[in-house]
């Protein structure tokens, strides 16, 4: 059985006091239950100076991390929910658990895509490698993804395919559905789709995936599909994305899952999903991605590489590119780098 916590990233945030297992900095495992702790007494326990506390602290909240102080010391807003992937991997029906390859949780990772991409040769089919930290997380058109640590989840899959890119189309769709399916198992109704891969509540933000290719272009191949989840975005990161956000405490509220809990739902429907679509590919998903398809009958904006136009949203096609209605016809967009969003 693979470790809970494993860490190959070189990204590493000093810690302060003496190392453990996890890779976590043992500060931050004082404070992980969110009982408020003296400044004095975790220089103490840590063996450190105080002086070396206040920075470790600061190091913390440039990450993200809401670490309050007061009177009676620090103490983080929220207590923190460490990831166990025993806890996960016990949550999976024994028929995902057979069909499952690598099941691992890294404390801190430049991205969770990259690990893979990284160990690509020695990982089995359907593996998934989630982070606690990504200093380096990747969304769509180079865009960084903002998370704090131990907050929300991230995490990527690997899917190997017999056949070709050719055959990949709609890939990242059917990975929102699915991921869309398993948000909806642990309580997150209303949630949408906004091609081509934006899982949004209310027009907010509510997740992303990114799908990256690799092996032989004929065939076989691979998928690396990197997902985040928003469970929790503190108000001062918000105020720093481009866009609206939102976060299942706000969809959920108090039966927002736990972070273990809303990572076995993935795993079991990106199982299920991916090899659906291996066998049958993107039609047998049309009629779900219909249902959850958030700009359908909505004036857009497509702003790509050579043209900007306007039109309106008329679904996707058979192989999951977006087709939009323009006053000269129905135009096809199958390209990711393109940006879409409603007029």
């Amino acid at each position: 059985m693979p470790n809970s916590y494993l860490d190959t990233s070189q990204l590493r945030v000093p810690a302060v006091g003496h190392p453990n297992e996890t890779g976590i900095p043992p500060l931050l495992m004082l404070l992980a239950p969110g009982a408020p702790v003296s400044g004095p007494d975790l220089a103490r326990r840590l063996r450190v100076s105080r002086s070396a506390v206040w920075k470790q602290v600061g190091i913390l909240r440039e990450a993200g991390l809401d670490i309050q102080t007061g009177a009676d010391g620090y103490r983080l807003s929220r207590p923190l929910q460490l990831l166990d992937v025993e806890d996960v991997r016990a949550r999976l029906p024994a028929a995902v658990r057979r069909r499952l390859g690598t099941l691992e949780n890294h404390w801190q990772l430049d991205s969770t895509s990259s690990e893979i991409a990284r160990r690509v040769a020695g990982f089995r089919d359907q593996s998934f490698v989630f982070a606690d930290w990504q200093r380096a997380g990747r969304g769509r058109r180079g865009r960084q993804w903002l998370s704090p640590p131990a907050t929300n989840l991230q995490f990527s899959c690997l899917k190997r395919f017999a056949s070709g890119y050719a055959a990949l189309s709609g890939l990242s769709l059917v990975a929102g559905i699915a991921v869309a399916k398993a948000l909806q198992d642990c309580g997150a109704a209303g949630v949408a789709l906004k091609w081509p891969n934006d899982l949004l509540h209310a027009d907010a933000k509510l997740g992303g995936i990114l799908v990256e290719l690799g092996g032989e272009f004929m065939g076989p191949c691979h998928a690396i599909i990197g997902v985040g989840i928003n469970l929790r975005v503190p108000a001062a990161m918000r105020k720093a994305l481009e866009r609206p956000c939102t976060d299942l405490e706000s969809v959920c509220g108090t039966r927002t899952p736990t972070r273990n809990e809303l990572a076995a739902a993935l795993v079991v429907r990106l199982v299920e999903a991916l090899e659906d679509f291996d066998v049958n590919g993107f039609p047998a998903f049309a009629q779900a991605w219909s249902r959850l398809d958030a700009l359908a009958g909505r004036k857009l904006r497509v702003d790509g590489a050579h043209a900007v136009f306007d039109g309106v949203a008329a679904g996707v096609d058979q192989r999951g590119a977006l087709l939009v209605r323009t006053a000269e016809g129905v135009r096809s967009i199958d390209s990711a780098e393109v940006s879409v969003r409603p007029a």
